[in-house]
């Protein structure tokens, strides 16, 4: 029987197609549901505007990201294989422009992300009990005075030991990780109902913030539309990821259906959690006093705090440690099947597209994603690196809704699509002047993060030669 085993061509075997519509809803909602909506109110607190424009910026930002799962859904009807959006692309543009976005996610986006979230995740645990910091003595060195890899190192060890444990219970099948993601997110869910159910008992009220109702009337037109889309800005932190269960298509039951479904429903449940949360906190807190928390505040902390004492913070700590430590095992969960799907089509190191015998795990893209995403904690660059790729990383998303829409007049996609074409051209509007705001406010930071992720040029080349190489010699 072992031998049978070892003579099977690994690139060759499915991913098996187990994953329900209830779960694929749970993993859309534990994705986005991480640390962001626990923390997001006091940066946009700290813009001036009144507690209006902060819900509105919410249900905005909201409105946005359910446009884009209306445009997901359509895609959705092009194929049954995983990939999510770079397959998406790879159909609309072809191999390079999808390949960009890939890349994108492996270098950056994808791998700093888990990097960032194992971190938070390690910092939540040191809030409880204190981690040691073996390496403190050599904390002040640095590699050019950017890379300080021994600073935190407690934290740094520790996050990197969640990565590489999450790592390998998503190598041990995929069936692990979503009921593992379904038990999680349902306690996020729980506990932040019960977080907004005391705000909305307890006895403050909006009268608190009587004195800050016309704070916002004091910004221009221009001004006012500038630091609105920078409130956004924080409320898109918060929605980020509503698109990435895409990334399991290969995975899930009659996945045409069932993706849509998931990503719309998941969208909806979590915008209505984050506004009336957001409600709560300006019920409970002053704007002001919101504002002076400063960086390294929690304001749900605080909340809680307020309402319930320390048994309030003791238990927001256990949700944002909960939070964070299921959004990780779902990123590497999706993350990796993009990997996969990129070394399929000869763009990414090829052993990628390996299919563990046993467990149908690409359990090859797991490694490399984990093995990245530890140097990027050790790095201590992760959080420099996502901020710099915003903008690239949301400019991807028009191309989404061009897609949808170029595919419909082309009748590859017959099927009837929610909103449209409503939906995708709102999509490309809203997200094309956040873009342009993004770009006119942070332009430095903007371009940095294009040619990081133009990069990726020289690597597609040699993905493409050595690939087919290896094909002909096969």
């Amino acid at each position: 029987m072992q031998e049978n085993i070892d003579i099977i061509d690994e690139t060759k075997i499915p991913l098996r197609r187990i994953l329900g519509v209830t779960t694929a809803i749970l993993l859309v909602a534990g994705n986005m549901i991480g640390t962001g909506v626990f923390k997001k109110i006091v940066p946009m607190a700290q813009t001036g505007l009144n507690h209006n424009y902060i819900l509105f910026a919410w249900i905005a930002a909201g409105f946005i990201t359910l446009l884009g799962s209306f445009t997901i859904a359509g895609l959705a009807q092009l194929t049954t294989a995983s990939g999510g959006a770079y397959e998406y692309m790879r159909i609309c543009y072809g191999s390079f422009i999808s390949y960009l976005f890939g890349w994108t996610g492996f270098i950056i986006l994808g791998s700093g992300s888990i990097a960032a979230i194992g971190f938070i995740f390690s910092q939540s645990i040191n809030s409880l009990v204190a981690i040691p910091d073996p390496l403190h003595q050599w904390s002040n060195i640095s590699v050019g005075n950017f890379i300080h890899p021994f600073a935190d190192s407690g934290i740094k060890i520790f996050a990197i030991i969640t990565i590489g444990l999450l790592t390998w219970f998503n190598y041990r099948g995929v069936k692990n990780s979503t009921i593992m993601n379904n038990i999680i997110t349902s306690a996020k869910i729980l506990g932040i109902l019960f977080l907004i159910l005391g705000g909305l008992i307890a006895t403050n009220s909006f009268v608190a913030n009587a004195g800050e109702i016309q704070h916002s009337q004091r910004f221009s037109g221009t001004s006012l539309f500038t630091v609105f889309f920078g409130a956004m800005l924080s409320a898109f932190w918060a929605y980020d990821g509503f698109l990435n269960v895409s990334a399991v298509t290969g995975e899930i039951k009659n996945p045409k259906r069932n993706v849509p479904i998931a990503v719309i429903s998941g969208v909806i449940v979590v915008m209505i959690l984050y506004v009336i949360l957001n409600y709560a906190f300006m019920k409970i807190m002053p704007l002001n006093q919101l504002a002076s928390l400063g960086e390294n505040k929690i304001a749900a902390t605080e909340m809680a705090g307020f309402i319930f004492g320390k048994k309030g913070i003791a238990f927001i700590s256990v949700l944002i440690m909960l939070s964070s430590f299921g959004t990780l095992n779902v990123m590497i969960l999706f993350y990796s099947r993009l990997y996969y799907r990129m070394a399929q089509e000869n763009v990414f190191f090829k052993n990628a597209s390996k299919v563990h015998p046993v467990f149908r795990t690409p359990y090859i893209a797991l490694i490399y994603s984990m093995a990245w995403s530890c140097i990027l904690v050790l790095s201590g660059t992760f959080d420099i690196l996502t901020n710099m790729v915003v903008f690239a990383g949301f400019s991807f998303y028009p191309l989404l809704a061009w897609g949808l829409i170029k595919m419909k007049r082309k009748k590859i996609i017959a099927d009837k699509i929610p909103a449209y074409p409503v939906a995708p051209v709102l999509f490309i509007l809203l997200i094309g002047t956040f873009l342009i705001n993004t770009f006119l406010t942070n332009t430095k930071q903007t371009i940095t993060g294009i040619i990081l992720i133009l990069t990726g040029i020289p690597f597609y080349f040699l993905f493409k030669q050595k690939n087919s190489v290896d094909k002909k010699i096969n």
